[in-house]
């Protein structure tokens, strides 16, 4: 997760893709009659049997056996087979970006029936195929109960064709014998998720790791009583996630989160338009920010079904990238969606990057109400120190209410308590005080006008104010409708975040900023609904006038629109777009 190794990611996934195409790299054989792969001559495929089940897989894909490698990580930067059933603790990197397909067999256990949701698909007897079998979360699971596997494909879009053919080759052998999938309601991890500790990481100052491969139950207890972290990121979701996830369930999460440790959840999608992995982001900024959007509803699945609750941030993972100003535009856009979607289900955004391409991207823009701002950046700088300063890639005062993670080393191995783990090391401060935009059940925001408030104001557009801030992402504290201290530092930095005199003074560009923060749909005559409720406070704010605060665009805001538009050099039209939106947002 650093730009150093952003080029030899870059070629992997390359070569990985060049693979898929027939270009040529041996297969590990496996010998004997539980698993074994034979090469018809001319064909292409090689044959792999495992358990009975056996599948035409390209001859240029590899294939493990676990039974003699145990350890071997499972990755699916490169075509890959594993059969057998992983051990609880795995030789990963610390982080493998790309991905191209790769299927595990694995037997059906207690241990690998944890793995299954209701997305698996189950053969009828006699069968090894399941044509109808969905995809969840970039893989198709189908068990396959005659021959007592359970066989697991992970894919990208591009490549999602390419597994379903291998699936579809599938048959029984001979040697098959029958083990049932335990009913849903004998496993916990497919029906009500465990309950955690609370929002992750939620509210923590100290070091932390990730891992590529969410470490073995007694890897994690070893390591609390002997490391000196209490947080580890863990891969949930993404179709570019390079490693499997063997210990990921539900069970593990709040395995950990009851013993203490704070969780970092990462979704590893598509990446910057401008880099040669196999999975990008569009370079048109609309389409960007959709997929986005598709991107956090499959997180939010993923955070869900693992017990990971509302109020936590999810980090999406986009890996560096030399920008450019289209880039930098796809990108932003990608993570409006991200954030918006992640807000509207009750979850914080979080954006990983190296410093030096896409959070100095991020910071470049922070002001700009063009964007939906993530709540919190997670950046990679590997100069060692184990804190949260950002040198001159972002400016301090942005991200500042414990809205940071700095990963300041990668691809360590270290060792406690017996166990070695290959991570990145990671410095977090990180709180609840930044969380998606509330309701403000109880502040009243709508008035005839809107005073100048400050150090020592009182009343209900003080508790207004502060509920503003803190759906801005700046803590005031408690609403209490008293003016203090807390509230005058969130002023200020909610002003300088919008380029406005930084004095901690509520007065009409403040307010008019704080009023119309949002979603920025083209709003006019005859709109209706939340939006036009915004852009109606906040012209009463701007224009120093009541305006009708209803929700509803009739002809008196139809002309203290014209009359905004025309007072700030804008095109007057009476049209709300993107160019209103940003001038209320910024407080002219």
């Amino acid at each position: 997760m650093m730009s150093s190794r952003m080029s030899w990611r870059a070629r992997a996934v390359t070569a990985a893709l060049a693979v898929l195409a027939g270009a040529g790299a041996g297969a590990f054989a496996v010998p004997g009659s539980a698993a074994a792969a034979t090469s018809p001559p001319d064909t292409g495929r090689q044959s792999v049997t495992y358990h009975g089940y056996r599948i035409q897989v390209p001859t240029d894909w590899q294939v493990v056996d676990l039974t003699r490698n145990p350890h071997t990580c499972l990755r699916f930067d490169t075509p890959a087979v594993y059969l057998g059933e992983p051990a609880e603790q795995s030789d990963c990197p610390a982080h493998v970006v790309g991905r191209t397909a790769g299927i595990v067999v694995e037997p059906i256990t207690a241990r690998s029936a944890r793995h299954t949701t209701a997305a698996t698909a189950r053969t009828r007897h006699g069968r090894a195929t399941a044509p109808t079998a969905v995809s969840s979360n970039d893989s198709i699971q189908v068990a396959v109960e005659d021959a007592g596997v359970l066989v697991t494909a992970a894919h990208t879009p591009q490549t999602e064709h390419l597994v379903r053919g291998v699936l579809g080759s599938a048959e029984l052998t001979e040697s098959a014998e029958r083990t049932e999938l335990p009913d849903a309601g004998q496993r916990s991890d497919t029906t009500t998720p465990l309950a955690t500790a609370g929002p992750q990481p939620g509210t923590y100052l100290g070091k932390g790791f990730d891992a590529c491969a969410a470490p073995s139950q007694a890897a994690m207890n070893a390591w609390q009583a002997n490391s000196p972290y209490s947080a580890v990121g863990v891969y949930i979701s993404g179709a570019f996630r390079g490693c499997a996830q063997p210990n990921l369930t539900a069970s593990w999460v709040a395995g950990q989160t009851g013993n203490g440790w704070r969780l970092i959840p990462i979704d590893v999608g598509r990446q910057a338009p401008c880099t040669s992995f196999s999975l990008k982001m569009s370079a048109d900024p609309a389409t960007a920010r959709s997929q986005g959007v598709t991107a956090a509803a499959a997180a939010l699945t993923a955070a869900s079904g693992l017990g990971i609750p509302a109020g936590s941030a999810v980090y999406s993972d986009i890996e560096a990238y030399a920008s450019t100003a289209s880039c930098k535009a796809a990108v932003l856009s990608y993570l409006s969606g991200w954030t918006e979607r992640l807000h509207s289900g009750g979850y914080l955004s979080g954006f990983y990057s190296s410093a030096a391409s896409g959070i100095k991207d991020a910071a470049s823009e922070y002001a700009n109400s063009a964007y939906t701002r993530v709540d919190h950046i997670f950046y990679a700088w590997w100069n060692g120190a184990a804190d949260t300063n950002t040198g001159t890639y972002v400016p301090s005062t942005y991200w500042a209410g414990h809205q940071r993670i700095h990963q300041y080393a990668g691809e360590v191995t270290e060792s406690y308590g017996g166990y070695s783990i290959t991570i990145d090391r990671d410095y977090l401060d990180v709180g609840t005080g930044t969380p998606p935009p509330p309701t403000c059940t109880g502040a009243t925001l709508s008035f005839t006008a809107y005073a100048t408030v400050q150090s020592g104001s009182t009343g209900d557009q003080v508790k207004a104010a502060q509920c503003l801030l803190t759906a801005a992402g700046y803590d005031p504290g408690t609403p209490d409708g008293i003016f203090g201290p807390a509230t005058t530092t969130a002023a200020k930095n909610f002003q300088a975040g919008r380029g406005l005199t930084a004095d901690g003074v509520i007065g009409a560009k403040t307010w008019t900023a704080l009023l119309s923060r949002g979603s920025t749909p083209t709003v006019q005559n005859g709109s209706t609904g939340e939006a036009v409720t915004r852009l109606q406070r906040a012209l009463t704010a701007a224009l120093g006038r009541t305006v009708a605060i209803d929700g509803v665009f009739g002809s008196g805001t139809g002309q203290a629109v014209r009359d905004y538009q025309s007072s700030r050099g804008l095109t007057v039209d009476g049209i709300v777009g993107s160019g209103t939106w940003g001038a209320l947002q910024s407080g002219r």
